[in-house]
């Protein structure tokens, strides 16, 4: 078998792909994109495979629609449309001119509640549309995983369904009416009773209508092949539904009508436990009868620790709905008690709800990673058999993959039959792809065995195309190609994939990558240490394609801000991937493209911990610009910013701060000095504190001399003792906060000292303890330093250097074994990180990160029986994107709760993030971010709201966008604590 696709392809790249794009621009008003950063952005979706288009248009309209389509079937080119480009099959992928519909046919073009039926554009995202249906107490049934990235239009494509089919069915159970347009540019309006078929599709089915009838395996989540039986007479010859799952190749969608069902009022949700996957399958089908609208299934190896589950080792989430939470509980209960289960538990509070959604719908991610960190694939991903033969089918498959040496973790829409399994098929090697394609074709026959579909829900694509004549025979397939050239005779639509389609072991994503690994600077530990490892890391998954967050989620706000690819982290490390492949980005770490797609990367870290991948984008951006700028002059902004350290010391001892800062406010120079200095013209100048943190803890009235295994008197108190480490913003712009943190710290019982500052030149590390003469004249002074903005822009050779010298200052303070605070989010988060996989072989690295902070680890930790201060107001702000990702805010929501400080902090990111919104042309993205939460919730708090912002960034944010002063946590609790003094 060939690819039709390919050779098309290769005919263009050979005549003169320059008129190609000239004549797209002049027939199309949308985007043409044939650069390199547009086609390597879509050279793959979410599956194991990769094809480099010729190039991309973002269609405005059905008529630029039929203009590509008129443009490309002169020339032979083929058209591949796309939407959130997440499919897990490959079949999002082509060779020729990809539409993308994300961009401006994104519509809801009407909803009409009384007939529940809504008109769409394919590029309409499923939880707009989901929003929009909700006050009509209205919602469209099908809901995959990626329902907050994935389009109408992809769904439909691939007849995608999702946790609640087993009540609402499938995206073609709810189609009313497709608009289509064929590749020779006829537009048809498909629909029952043979409406908008083309031409021959009648007299095809009419004469296949025995094979119709008993070709077919009965079950619900059949999406294989095409659904020529929904043309059978007593199925209403419905030539929209017979559409849904062609996976574009029959003709291009430009608006859809839906139906919707009616959305229950409250929610209850059983988790029911079971000793072992195979035991939730085989009870999976016996709780349909009771009208659960959900039946999930998951084993032990997917769930994170503490997830909150009945104690088991797989679980069945099986929602209930009614018009009462109490009525909807009762279902629940009812379900319960019909299950034999080993444990159970029902939960009905909205917001509990979705955090156990999330474990589930994060799966597509966290699957991609076994249990000891060695990668798993998709490839069979959702194989569906007849729900009571759930059992036996998982039985069968785990014998499978042990016979072949394979590892998977099934999980999925258990009560609809239809599992989902990523498995760590060697796909790097010869010997690892021909293992691949052995088991694909055993496990292919498995499940014909067991009367099942080889594709449940995403769709056959080049992952199982090839395999379709054993589920359906040749005559059928046949029959299939047969179908395919009544609609598209010229094979142009999506080629390669459905009928004659490529091998599923060629054109495989891993293939294009270098055979070594490649000199990095981190020691990607995750990863064993392997970058090209790293940037396998994402699927495709698109969860950072999301427009809007909730809760204290973070990723990917640059994608938000602009709504391009590119600047998403799944298009930044597409681009990565390119570079290392080397055949469509040429130019490696220099790459113009890479570069660009970087520069709107915030490194607020949100993927980190976001991506159910565990992509850390900020940390290949820190490893790119550092190969990048390798001997080369760097912008203003890396020596201006990126080494703000050293400038604001050098300030601190010439005593230039109040020289500084009348500068700073007098306009014109402030202007010369931000373009100097390659800033944002747009931004104000932070001033400098007049006195720095140690200055004024030096000169504070010690209340007991004595040693310590660090610089500073220590408290009296006998509690534990701890460093306060002074970071730079705490230490010159905001003295304030670490004057606060000691208040705070010394009032629940603890000792407080800061970190030495006495490095020797020669021999033994000083102790911090040594007062001989010879000691203080070989010694020299120097401060501890996180790197952190020597790390964000990349100027890694100077983090180790600065970040070893922090080490040599902090081996007392290791030796003893002293808990370190960190007061700035950020510098505890490039401790915690950055710090041990920038120098994994220091063994000190390790012990530093495993000592830090944060300001309410430390009371939590260290003064547990410590009451705090009584605020009792409501708080507003952000919790600091660096918190959420790395360092984690249980311990802050636990003290602001003991204080009695009510509300939630919003997600997302402040958009100055450290650096960057002070970098030139940044702003209005950085603007941008901050209106997205941050800003709103500030403008709608009450009066009496207590502003908090843990982050330098974020309270400079508000207070130059917002003219507003947010507050570190230990200064509202400083605050507390004085105003209790002064009242006793």
């Amino acid at each position: 078998m060939t690819d039709r696709g390919e050779e098309v392809a290769g005919d263009v790249r050979d005549a003169d792909v320059a008129a190609l794009a000239g004549a797209l621009r002049k027939a199309v008003r949308g985007e043409v994109g044939f650069d390199v950063t547009a086609r390597a952005l879509v050279t793959m979706d979410a599956s194991n495979y990769r094809r480099v288009p010729l190039g991309v248009v973002a269609p405005r309209d059905a008529d630029d629609v039929a203009a590509v389509l008129e443009v490309c079937r002169e020339r032979g080119v083929p058209v591949v449309a796309r939407g959130g480009g997440t499919s897990i099959a490959g079949q999002a992928t082509g060779t020729g001119v990809v539409l993308d519909f994300t961009r401006h046919m994104t519509a809801l073009v009407e909803l009409d509640p009384g007939s529940r039926t809504v008109v769409v554009q394919p590029g309409l995202v499923l939880d707009r549309l989901q929003e929009a249906a909700a006050p009509h107490g209205l919602r469209f049934g099908p809901d995959p995983s990626t329902h907050s990235r994935c389009t109408l239009g992809g769904m439909i494509g691939n007849n995608s369904c999702g946790s609640h089919s087993v009540a609402w069915g499938t995206t073609a159970d709810s189609v009313r009416e497709l608009s289509v347009i064929t590749a020779r540019g006829r537009r048809l309006r498909l629909g029952q009773g043979w409406a908008g078929a083309p031409d021959g599709l009648r007299e095809l089915a009419e004469g296949e209508l025995a094979r119709l009838r008993t070709g077919f395996p009965e079950l619900p989540r059949r999406i294989s092949g095409y659904a020529l039986d929904a043309l059978l007479p007593e199925k209403g010859a419905d030539v929209a539904r017979s559409f849904c799952g062609s996976e574009g190749t029959l003709g291009i969608l430009t608006e859809a009508v839906v139906g919707l069902v009616e959305n229950p009022r409250a929610r209850a949700l059983a988790v029911l436990a079971y000793a072992d996957e195979s035991a939730a399958a085989e009870a999976a089908a016996g709780l349909l009868p009771l009208g659960p609208l959900t039946v999930e299934g998951m084993a032990a190896d997917l769930v994170p620790a503490g997830a909150g589950l009945p104690g088991g080792g797989a679980w069945l989430f099986v929602e209930t709905g009614g018009e009462t939470a109490a009525e909807a509980r009762a279902r629940a209960e009812e379900i319960v008690r019909a299950a034999d289960v080993v444990d159970s538990l029902v939960v009905t509070d909205p917001a509990a709800q979705r955090s156990l959604w999330r474990i589930r719908e994060d799966a597509a991610g966290t699957a991609t990673r076994m249990p000891d960190g060695s990668e798993a694939w998709p490839g069979w991903e959702d194989c569906a058999v007849p729900p009571a033969r759930l059992g036996g089918y998982l039985r069968e498959f785990r014998a499978l993959l042990a016979a072949h040496g394979l590892r998977g973790t099934p999980y999925g829409h258990f009560g609809d039959g239809c599992i989902h399994v990523r498995v760590d098929f060697d796909l790097l090697t010869e010997a690892g792809v021909g293992r691949f394609r052995h088991f694909s074709e055993e496990l292919a026959g498995l499940v014909v065995a067991h009367g099942g579909s080889l594709s449940g829900e995403h769709g056959d694509g080049q992952a199982r195309a090839e395999l379709l004549p054993r589920m359906y025979g040749a005559e059928m397939v046949g029959l299939f190609e047969r179908a395919k050239a009544v609609w598209d005779p010229d094979d142009l639509l999506n080629p390669g994939m459905l009928v004659r389609p490529a091998r599923l072991d060629e054109n495989l994503r891993f293939s294009v990558l270098p055979r070594r690994p490649v000199d990095v600077a981190f020691a990607y530990p995750s990863d064993g240490g392997d970058f090209r490892a790293a940037v396998r890391r994402c699927v495709g998954v698109a969860k950072c394609r999301t427009t809007t967050v909730s809760g204290p989620a973070v990723m990917c706000p640059s994608f938000r801000a602009t709504g391009e690819e590119e600047h998403s982290t799944r298009g930044r490390a597409r681009l990565l991937h390119e570079m290392l492949a080397g055949d469509l980005v040429t130019d490696g770490w220099q790459s113009r493209e890479v570069l660009g797609a970087l520069d709107l990367c915030l490194s607020c870290k949100g993927c980190r911990s976001d991506c159910p991948a565990g992509v850390d984008m900020a940390t290949y951006k820190a490893e790119f610009l550092h190969h990048h700028y390798a001997g080369r002059r760097r912008p203003a902004a890396h020596y201006s910013m990126g080494r703000l350290p050293e400038w604001l010391r050098w300030a601190s001892r010439a005593h230039l701060a109040p020289l500084l800062n009348t500068l700073a406010a007098t306009r014109p120079l402030a202007g010369l000095g931000k373009h100097l200095a390659g800033t944002a013209p747009e931004r104000d100048i932070p001033r400098l504190a007049p006195r720095t943190f140690t200055t004024w803890w030096r000169k504070r009235k010690p209340t007991t001399p004595g040693a310590s295994p660090t610089e500073g008197a220590p408290t009296s108190t006998p509690g534990d003792l701890v460093v306060l480490w002074p970071d730079t913003f705490t230490e010159h712009l905001a003295p304030s906060v670490g004057q606060a943190a000691a208040r705070v710290l010394e009032a629940a019982g603890l000792r407080v000292s800061l970190p030495p500052t006495l490095l020797p030149r020669k021999g033994a590390i000083g102790d911090g303890r040594t007062r001989s003469a010879a000691a203080l004249l070989t010694a020299r002074r120097a401060r501890v330093c996180c790197g952190l903005t020597y790390v964000s822009t990349g100027q890694l050779d100077r983090a180790r250097t600065v970040l070893r010298r922090t080490l040599d200052l902090m081996e007392p303070v290791l030796r003893a074994g002293v808990p370190v605070v960190v007061l700035e989010p950020s510098c505890a988060a490039a401790l915690r990180t950055d710090l041990p996989e920038l120098l994994p072989e220091d063994p000190r690295a390790a012990r530093l990160s495993a000592a830090v902070l944060t300001f309410a680890e430390t009371l939590e930790r260290h003064a547990p029986h410590w009451t705090p201060p009584a605020v009792d107001r409501p708080v507003a702000g952000q919790t600091h994107c660096h918190q959420h990702a790395v360092l984690g805010d249980g311990p802050d929501r636990r003290l602001r709760a003991a204080a009695g400080l009510t509300g939630e902090l919003s997600g997302g990111c402040c958009g100055l993030a450290g650096d960057f919104g002070f970098g030139k042309g940044h702003f209005d993205v950085s603007r941008a971010c901050a209106e997205e939460q941050l800003l709103p919730s500030v403008r709608q708090a009450p009066e009496d709201t207590v502003i908090l912002a843990d982050g330098f960034s974020c309270r400079t944010q508000l207070d130059q966008l917002a003219d507003v002063r947010g507050r570190h946590l230990a200064e509202v609790l400083a605050e507390a604590l004085d105003r209790a003094d002064g009242s006793r």
